[in-house]
């Protein structure tokens, strides 16, 4: 079944087809996987082949006046016969700002904004939390495409693909969505050509970000990443998420850690290199440490610049620095000029209790904050914490670090038989 009832309740189903996303501008042929779809799913073949939209559909809608809430898409463009650029895919809007990036339609200046803060945000089930047309959140169903995140609400395959769809999805034993279909066109939904240039071009002209993005990497295309870990090693995180393969003869050569970095310069890190993720951190709270936390920041940031990759490439290069709430304020002021970005304050709240929080630079799409300043209460309360969460470190992964890290997988190969489900 493709959908589940609550996105912490997601999860993939194993040996599903071999199939990656599909970018329209791939020189490769998909023939091969047209058929497979087609003898996979014969009851949306069939669908497709009139556009996915009864003819008896198109009847009612005509002799009913317009309706309400988003069926009125189906109605502007079917009996009003307008543009489907003209009107917004996400609510039926006609006060279009600018086009849907991934498919052919519209999308209104609330539903943009909507769209840039929840597109990269992911469950810890590895899947994105909101739909993708949409961007609403609820029930979904789930991309099974072994290299696809994607997720979709019912409203929007009822409505862009026609009546009754969302019923025959949940029917099939295996679904993968519109991205990856070997087809551009499934009813109202046609995917746009070249979509990842039109997701990228989306981001770096209306995202509120000074650092450009970098644009998603076809699934055939995704390399193993290559990280640098500096005071803290993630090996334990890159493993859980299937970043990294577990007692891969490779380990060693996709992860670099540095305890010390006093001594290391511009040609070692150049030797060691190239690299794609660039990890640091401050102590966690608690734990000794033989340096002000600002001193990891300072070099953290003489690091990075070692790391980046020459002016004007288009290799996809990220980084995170991450702060257990230790920077004064003056420090985190420091921290944004030199890191070119403010932090955003990450919580983990399980019930009413705030277990943990960080403080995370980053120019991962996706990391952002919901900005609740915590109180002195809540920070006595951190504090208090501190001893407990430092004996438990060595046996428990920070899920807030793992969350910052899940749209890598947007850009980087994962294994995964490896990553899924995330270890508490």
């Amino acid at each position: 079944m493709g959908s589940q009832e609550t996105p912490s309740t997601r999860a993939k189903t194993p040996g599903t087809w071999n199939l990656e996303s599909t970018d329209s501008s791939s020189p490769d042929s998909l023939g091969h996987l047209e058929e497979q779809w087609a003898n996979s799913s014969p009851d949306l073949k069939d669908e497709h082949s009139k556009d996915m939209e009864p003819e008896d559909s198109k009847e009612l809608i005509s002799s009913a006046s317009p309706p309400s809430g988003r069926e009125i898409i189906r109605y502007e463009i079917s009996v009003n016969q307008r543009n489907i650029e003209d009107v917004c895919l996400c609510c039926g809007s006609l006060q279009v700002y600018k086009q849907h990036p991934l498919f052919e339609g519209g999308i209104c200046a609330p539903c943009k904004d909507k769209f840039l803060e929840t597109f990269f945000l992911y469950d810890e089930d590895g899947h994105q939390s909101y739909c993708s047309i949409c961007c609403s959140g609820g029930t979904l169903f789930i991309c099974e495409s072994p290299d696809c995140t994607r997720c979709y609400c019912f409203e929007c395959v009822d409505i862009l693909v026609g009546p009754g769809t969302s019923e025959r999805i949940n029917a099939m034993p295996c679904w993968v969505c519109f991205l990856c279909l070997p087809f551009t066109r499934s009813g109202l939904l046609r995917r746009r050509r070249k979509w990842r240039h039109q997701l990228k071009a989306f981001f770096d002209e209306g995202g509120a970000s000074p650092l450009e993005m970098y644009k998603t990497v076809s699934a055939w295309k995704r390399k193993p990443v290559r990280v640098l870990s500096l005071f803290r090693n993630i090996d334990k995180e890159l493993k859980s998420l299937g970043f990294l393969e577990s007692g891969s003869d490779s380990e060693e050569e996709r992860l670099k850690y540095l305890e010390d970095v006093t001594n290391v310069v511009r040609r070692d890190v150049e030797k060691w290199g190239p690299f794609d993720l660039v990890y640091g951190s401050t102590r966690p709270r608690g734990s000794s440490c033989d340096h002000c936390p600002a001193w990891y920041m300072f070099q953290f940031h003489r690091i990075l610049q070692y790391a980046r990759p020459p002016s004007g490439s288009e290799q996809p290069f990220f980084w995170v620095f991450v702060d257990h709430l230790l920077m004064t304020e003056d420090d985190q002021v420091t921290a944004d000029r030199f890191l070119q970005m403010k932090a955003v304050t990450l919580q983990d709240v399980r019930g009413r209790v705030l277990q943990n929080a960080v403080r995370v630079w980053s120019n991962i799409p996706g990391v952002k904050s919901k900005h609740v300043a915590l109180t002195e209460k809540e920070e006595q309360s951190l504090e208090a914490q501190a001893g407990t969460r430092t004996k438990l470190a060595a046996q428990k992964v920070d899920p807030l670090v793992k969350n910052c890290l899940l749209p890598l997988r947007e850009y980087f190969k994962f294994f995964s038989q490896n990553s899924l489900p995330l270890d508490k």
